[in-house]
């Protein structure tokens, strides 16, 4: 009787079974064999995360197994919140999509941002291959060389829009410490603004050290560039004798809100996924970006391009949302309506 049972048994059981074999088997190493990955770029070509998103495209590629084809794909527009949106609302959740946004993206619910329909906590971080320092700088033809000078007098800076680090910095802290600011807002990427200050339509903009580095090698040790002052989540040895944003406030209250105005900065050059993705992909994704940031070839290339390699994990870019997400709402409330 108990022999009949099993037997019985045995071919709901297989059947079971069976059924669990195609989606075992799309976990199998060589998924990404014969496949494309899709690189979305949430910025305009020629920028400093164009270029990283590329360089890691090329080379993340043959850290996966199976070895598919990178298809990197610019999708530029709010401060990289249209391709967040995509990424979390549109693009497939198997593995084959990944992208890189601009580091404030994924804190533009929290500054109120309407546009943005993600949650950033659910994305799928990868990983970083850089941290940042923001520097705010103006060129060699400006009336301004001080944050003093900026207290006093008008200064022009260009900015992508809303949700960017180029606007949400400057926009901020003309709030919180007074500062004389009037933002042009709406460029297409930041090499458009560097393209406008050029024909002098604005003074300048607030960018990443790297970005300006890359695309404008040596203009500030030649002056053809003036920083005013830089920041970031911690000082940064570079540009030594560049004044530190965050001593210039006048009280704990405002430390504390330009310390998570620049948290962003920790994101660095942000790499993430779709939420939900199926079970085991968002290791291998992982794996292959975590040994991409120490290959050979991919630290040559980004020597080459000028590009200062200094990852953090998709671990640790996830605590870090997670706590930026935990901050004291009345805080992210001011800093929401400063930047609006």
């Amino acid at each position: 009787m108990a022999f009949a049972r099993l037997s019985r048994g045995v071919p709901a059981a297989l059947a079971a079974f069976l059924a669990c074999v195609p989606a075992m088997a799309q976990s199998e190493p060589d998924f990404y064999a014969g496949k494309n990955l899709q690189v979305v770029i949430g910025v305009s070509a020629g920028g400093g995360y164009d270029t990283w998103g590329r360089i890691v495209a090329r080379h993340i590629v043959r850290k996966l197994p199976g070895n598919p084809t990178a298809v990197p794909q610019n999708m530029p527009g709010a401060g990289s919140i249209t391709a967040g949106n995509h990424i979390f609302n549109a693009a497939a959740r198997d593995g084959t999509v990944i992208g890189i946004l601009n580091r404030d993206a994924p804190l533009a619910p929290l500054t109120g941002s309407a546009a943005a329909r993600f949650d950033a906590t659910r994305f799928s971080w990868i990983g970083t291959p850089t941290v940042e320092t923001n520097v705010c700088f103006v060129s060699s033809k400006a009336s301004v060389r001080s944050i003093e000078d900026i207290s006093k007098r008008e200064v022009i800076l260009g900015a992508v829009g809303p949700g960017s680090g180029s606007y949400n910095y400057p926009k901020a802290l003309a709030g919180l410490l007074d500062l004389k600011i009037k933002l042009i807002s709406g460029f297409p990427g930041s090499t458009d603004v560097l393209l406008a200050m050029e024909r002098g339509e604005v003074d300048g903009m607030c960018e990443s050290l790297d970005s300006v580095e890359s695309r404008k090698p040596g203009a500030i040790k030649a002056k053809q560039l003036h920083v005013l002052f830089r920041g970031g989540m911690e000082p940064s040895p570079e540009l030594p004798g560049v004044p530190f944003i965050r001593d210039f406030a006048r009280n704990e209250e405002e430390r504390q809100a330009i310390k998570l105005l620049y948290a962003g900065q920790g994101l660095g050059r942000p790499f993430i996924a779709p939420p939900d993705l199926v079970t085991g992909r968002l290791a291998i994704l992982r794996k292959a970006f975590d040994e991409t940031m120490k290959d050979a070839e991919f630290l040559a290339e980004a020597k080459k391009l000028r590009l200062d390699v200094e990852p953090r994990t998709g671990a640790e870019l996830e605590a870090l949302v997670k706590e930026l997400y935990g901050a004291p709402k009345e805080l992210m409330r001011r800093l929401s309506d400063l930047v609006r």
